[in-house]
């Protein structure tokens, strides 16, 4: 028989929604598709968690999907005491993943108990990236800003100096997780290089 939550277990889950709002104010680096803004990072996990329910079909055998939407539903939410990095710039995103461990410690740790641990749990998986769900996720995280850079004549690529060899390198765990979806964006980028929005 299921235990009816207490009250303040309650309370503890608004006070979780409420410190998660603060992800609609955090800045990315990757611009919409319209190029009118920069998107935010609830933004981002939105559309990727629904990338993955979409792309299911391209996952290994035996995924759990229902996991995956759960990892992308939550692994940016660190986001909020951290702040987002651009995933070229190496020395910013080892600065950004040491913050991510205590941002995760407070913003999960508003949560009751159980529920706590389940979601940091979850998100613990995804940044391990050793199961073939974080593995999936992982691709998709990386590949949505990918389709936005392709869609926008590598806008975001370009103001940022990066180079074809550099979206290469960050980008081929895409492969490990799904080899068609790293076969689109491979010929993709490819051809990004071939059109001049990027240099080798």
């Amino acid at each position: 028989m299921q235990t009816q939550p207490q009250p303040e277990q309650l309370q503890q889950c608004i006070d979780f929604i409420k410190a998660i709002d603060a992800l609609k104010e955090v800045q990315r680096k990757t611009y919409l598709l319209s190029e009118s803004r920069f998107e935010n990072s609830a933004e981002h996990s939105w559309a990727v968690a629904t990338f993955a329910l979409t792309l299911a079909d391209y996952a290994k055998p035996g995924i759990e999907i229902n996991r995956v939407i759960h990892m992308l539903l939550l692994h940016d939410i660190v986001e909020v005491d951290a702040g987002d990095a651009l995933v070229y710039d190496d020395a910013a995103r080892a600065e950004k993943a040491i913050k991510e461990v205590a941002a995760a410690d407070r913003i999960f740790g508003l949560l009751p108990e159980i529920q706590s641990a389940n979601f940091r749990a979850i998100w613990d998986e995804f940044a391990a990236e050793e199961t073939p769900e974080s593995q999936f996720a992982a691709a998709l995280d990386r590949m949505i800003p990918l389709i936005h850079n392709l869609n926008t004549g590598g806008r975001a690529w370009q103001e940022h100096s990066v180079t074809y060899t550099q979206i290469l390198t960050q980008n081929k765990k895409i492969e490990r997780a799904s080899p068609a979806l790293w076969d689109y964006a491979h010929s993709r980028i490819q051809q990004a290089l071939t059109d001049g929005w990027i240099s080798e």
